[in-house]
Formats: C-alpha cells, structure tokens, sequence
C-alpha cells in the first residue's frame, strides 16, 4: 500500500466540514427564532452547494431558516445539503484510499424507488424531526422526546420503514438521557447533526431502497470487526468473494443481538456466536462455500446459513497477501456516503512500529500511519502485540482528520515462529487458556442473569 498518499492533504475538505459545523451550529440553537451567526452558518452551507443540482431549493431553504420560517420541505433540502457535502468528502477519502490500495471501485447502480411506503407515517416522523430542528438542541425537553413515541411505535410493523423505526427509537432515546438541552455542558452536535439529516432523508420514498442479488462462490475471511453498545453488539467478517463466474471483491457479513449492559468481553462472542456459522468457521480458520447468498449492491451479506457450508482450510494472511490485491470495492449507497462508515480492509507489511506516548504508529519510508487499537477487541490481539509484529490485516478508516488503521489481525514472532494473533479468534470460540477462563467467566455471568431474570418473571 502507498501509505504515503494517505498523509497528503486533499483539497476541499475542510472547508466542506466548515459548512456542516455552520448548519450544526444552527441546529443546536435552534431554527424557531435564528440568530445572525445562524443565518451566516446556513448561508454557507447553501454557498458550499451552490454549484449542485441542490442549489436552488437548498439556497431557498437557508432564506427561510434563516427567517425563522421554515416548513418541513425546507428542514429536508437542508438535511440533504448536509448529506451531499458529507458524501463529497467520503468520495474524495476512498479516491484517495483507491489510489494507495490500487484496488478499483465499483460504481453505484441506481435503483428505482419504491412509492410503497405508508405515507402518513413518514410524514409524521418528519412533523417531529422539523419540530425538534425548531427547539434545537439546547431546547430538547421531555414533552418535546416523548411525541417520537407514537409515530415509533407505528412505524416498526412495516419492514420497509424499521430502518427509519430503529434510528428514531435510538435518536429519541439519545435526546431523552440528555433532557434538558438547556443544561448540557457538552452537546454531540456532529452526531446528533448526522443522525437528524439521516432521520429527514429516510422519510423519502426509496431512501432504503437498493439492488440486491445473490452470489454463489468461495468466502475468505479476512477478520472480524466488533461493534459493541450496552445494551446490543454486532460482529461484521469482512472478507474477500470469489465468485463462482467473476472477479473476487470485498464482502460483509453481520450478525447483531441485544445484550445486557453487564455481559462484555468474551460474553459479547457467547451471545453472537449461535446466530452464524461463519463466526465458527472463521475460528476455524476455513473458507466458507456460498450458493445462492442473497448479497447487496454494497457488498453486504444478507446472511442465511442454509445457503452456506464449511469449505477448505483458508489463511486469512495468505488470502490478504495473494487475493486482496486483486479484490475489488463494492460501492457505497448514497444516503451510506460518510467519512465514519469507511472501513477498507488492507494489508500492511514492512513497517516499523512507534510507540510515541499514548500513540502508535506503523512507519513506512518516512510515511507514518496512526494505529487505533482502542477498537481491538478482548482477546489475543494485544496493544503490546500489534506493536510487536511485521505484518496486519487491518481495516483503513478515517477519523479526527487523518486516516488510521484498525488492528484486525497481525503476525508476530514468538520463538522464532512466526505467530498470527486474531482479534476476532473468540468469536466462534476460545481454544486458548486465556480465553477458556475468559468463556467461563462470562458463562457464570449469563447463568447468573438468567436466575435473576427468572426471579423477576415469578414474582
């Protein structure tokens, strides 16, 4: 990989960043009776989009923000604005990510919108994104959270709007830990901006809306990435499709489920694990043999373990040395187009490790490359062993304005023996010392829970 092409600045980025934080600013006073410092951030945010097909509608909407008298059409082309100038940034990051790598990018195929959505429902979800755009959020209250309740509850029975449904229930439970606005010292205006804009776009028809197929091929795991939350956890396999009639291309599979704040580490894996085989099969260290896998246009797995059964034994460094190269990148749907969702498997090797304070770095000729290890899982992938090694299966992310590299899995010597330590190595499950006492440890926790749980019920 060209690493020094990632430390290169891009033009334009910051100042497409500078127009989102002039609309996040006017978010978190609130659009019901602006200021002069709001109406000069939404001017900036319709000049940085003035050369677009947006432009009209988005520098209309700005007027009447900036006024005071915005309707629900002009908070939706001021969330789309703020959703175009993050995708510009996202498109320029993975250009750049395509010019290190040499991998290509598959092109986005449109698809056509399905009008089919209960119309009443998703205007009701957007009456109360644009009332809380009005409050702000330093004007959130509880009465103000609580009218998400009804238009949650009737969105979840339609699968075609649990997308919406979900983002809602998480974003009003967010604003109702925070309540009230007024009485906040920190507000997340970035995030709440991001998750606002996606809520108001998803109440078009056809927002969700994407290509879908299936694949028959050979699957080989790369490393597995963990998602946790406290009360819920995903684990996503990335890894690399041959398919049976085409070129191999980066691929995705995800299992999620709900959790207790109280089960971590190992225990997160115990709840995950009877949900995929593919998690066994990565423990294993096996490719997977799919037919007929429903897969969408982004790459992602739509996961069904009758379509999929254990194959030959794979390395995941023999697979990142030989066939990721080669693979390439599935694209991103529109409405996905954000610097935090870029995640691109890579493979680093030749490097020097640095340790400098908190921070760790893998050098390459003069080029350097932040390592996150905060992501890292529990397990055998260690900070001191990604330090340690010569070799990483990592996933390629930008954040705080720079790219970083998040550890996956790494080779290291251990007695004169080449060592490979996985971070997802836990994930179909423990075979190491550590990890067994690891496993019983959070065995005792659930039994324990499940008694608790029990004792409730009864009474």
């Amino acid at each position: 990989m060209r690493a020094d092409l990632l430390s290169d600045p891009l033009d334009g980025v910051d100042e497409a960043l500078a127009a989102v934080a002039g609309l996040d600013q006017a978010l978190t006073t609130g659009l019901l009776r602006p200021q002069p410092a709001q109406a000069a951030g939404l001017a900036a945010l319709a000049d940085a989009v003035s050369a677009s097909p947006l432009a009209s509608k988005v520098a209309e909407a700005a007027d009447k923000a900036a006024a005071g008298a915005a309707g629900e059409e002009h908070f939706l082309f001021l969330a789309a604005a703020r959703i175009a100038l993050f995708g510009s940034v996202h498109d320029a990051l993975m250009a750049r990510v395509q010019q290190a790598t040499g991998r290509t990018l598959t092109e986005w195929t449109a698809a056509l919108p399905d009008p089919g959505q209960a119309e009443n429902l998703v205007l009701a979800a957007r009456s109360w994104l644009a009332d809380v755009a009005r409050a702000g959020w330093q004007g959130i209250d509880h009465d103000l959270v609580s009218g998400a309740e009804p238009v949650i509850s009737a969105l979840l029975p339609h699968p075609r709007l649990r997308r919406l449904a979900a983002l809602l229930d998480g974003f009003a439970a967010e604003l109702a830990a925070s309540c009230p606005g007024s009485a906040l010292d920190r507000i997340p205006a970035r995030r709440w901006g991001d998750l606002w804009s996606r809520a108001m776009l998803l109440t078009l028809p056809g927002a969700t809306d994407a290509p879908t197929s299936t694949v028959t091929g050979r699957l080989l795991p790369l490393g597995v990435d963990l998602h946790e939350h406290a009360t819920a956890a995903q684990a996503q396999v990335h890894a690399v499709l041959e398919p049976a009639d085409g070129e191999p291309f980066l691929v995705r599979a995800s299992v999620s489920a709900p959790k207790p704040d109280t089960v971590i580490g190992a225990g997160i894996w115990q709840i995950l694990r009877p949900h995929m085989s593919l998690l066994t099969a990565f423990t294993e260290g096996r490719s997977v043999e799919l037919t007929d896998m429903p897969i969408t246009a982004e790459g992602d797995l739509l996961w069904r373990d009758e379509h999929a059964k254990p194959g030959e034994p794979a390395d995941p460094f023999v697979t990142a040395r030989v066939v990721l190269p080669k693979a390439a990148t599935p694209p991103t749907a529109p409405l996905d187009r954000h610097p935090a969702r870029i995640a691109v498997p890579v493979f680093l090797e030749g490097y020097a490790a640095e340790q400098t304070g908190d921070a760790l770095t893998f050098s390459f000729a003069g080029s350097q490359v932040v390592v996150d290890t905060d992501r890292v899982p529990a397990g055998p992938l260690t900070p001191e062993a990604v330090a340690g090694s010569n070799a990483c299966i990592g996933l390629l992310r930008w954040d705080a304005g720079a790219y970083r590299v998040q550890p996956l899995a790494v080779e290291t010597t251990a007695r004169k023996k080449t060592v490979a330590l996985h971070g997802g190595a836990w994930a179909g499950g423990a075979v190491d010392k550590v990890g067994a006492k690891a496993e019983k440890a959070a065995t005792d926790a659930a039994t324990v829970l499940r008694e608790r749980a029990g004792r409730l019920l009864r009474k």
